[in-house]
């Protein structure tokens, strides 16, 4: 039987997902996927690998996923196919095929991620599954000198979660920045990294919201990644801020990777 691997980018809207992966008597978006694509297969069971297991209530607009389907189709024909029988919570943007040594996570050299802040006075219920809310003011110089900090390649158990099954937990930050919208004071995190410990992103915002209200100093940060800690750390945040943007392929497209002169 000819098996034909393919390649898909997707966003979806994490909110009604108990996550991505595949759990028993739970909706997820790789089980709403993996239903979508075996329907076009013809009930041929097909299992659908994701380049990141996002969590509960977390979103993507860049998750990259491969299949292997059971028959040749066009590209085209099948995104048009996975758009038209997936759930509205999820599009599909890009279909290609590719080798069949192509894995969506194993392949991956690394990832982007935004974690969304809503600083207003009084939160925003059009924002609230997008958005942490954080009443307090926010000072961006102070986040800006804590996030420089984060950046390189360090230990980063003390913004592990405990549950993390790495052993190493040094991994490297090419890109740790923050943007604020003047019009909607949303605060918009930004990360590019070579890989992401379990609840790593959350940790440091709950950790770099302490710097910005003035509980923590920026200059702790470094004594924070010494100390190899979770207890060192700041609270875990919610997961409604946060989005899969992009994942790399090549390490050249990486932003913030050394380019060769």
């Amino acid at each position: 039987m000819t098996v034909l691997r393919y390649k898909a980018k997707i966003v979806y809207d994490g909110t009604q997902f108990s996550g991505f992966q595949v759990q028993p008597d739970m909706r997820t978006v790789q089980g709403d996927l993996e239903k979508a694509v075996t329907k076009l297969a013809k009930g041929q069971e097909v299992r659908v690998h994701g380049a990141g297991r996002t969590d509960a209530g977390v979103h993507a607009r860049g998750q990259i996923i491969h299949f292997d389907f059971p028959f040749e189709i066009d590209a085209d024909g099948l995104m048009l196919g996975m758009n038209s029988v997936t759930s509205s919570e999820i599009t599909i943007l890009d279909v290609e095929r590719v080798e069949d040594t192509f894995h969506a996570r194993y392949l991956a050299k690394g990832k982007k991620y935004t974690y969304r802040v809503d600083n207003n006075q009084f939160r925003d219920p059009f924002l609230r599954y997008y958005s942490h809310y954080h009443r307090y003011p926010m000072n961006k110089e102070k986040v800006e000198k804590a996030l420089a900090q984060l950046a390189g390649t360090h230990d980063f158990t003390s913004f592990a979660s405990t549950h993390s099954d790495k052993e190493n937990k040094v991994r490297t930050l090419y890109q740790a920045s923050v943007e604020v919208n003047e019009d909607t004071n949303e605060w918009v995190f930004t990360f590019v990294g070579n890989g992401f410990l379990y609840n790593m992103i959350r940790i440091l915002i709950g950790t770099l919201l302490e710097v910005a209200d003035g509980r923590r100093k920026p200059e702790e940060i470094q004594g924070i990644i010494a100390a190899e800690d979770r207890e060192a750390a700041g609270m875990t945040l919610s997961p409604v801020g946060l989005c899969m943007e992009e994942v790399y392929y090549e390490m050249e497209d990486i932003p913030g990777y050394p380019k060769e002169e």
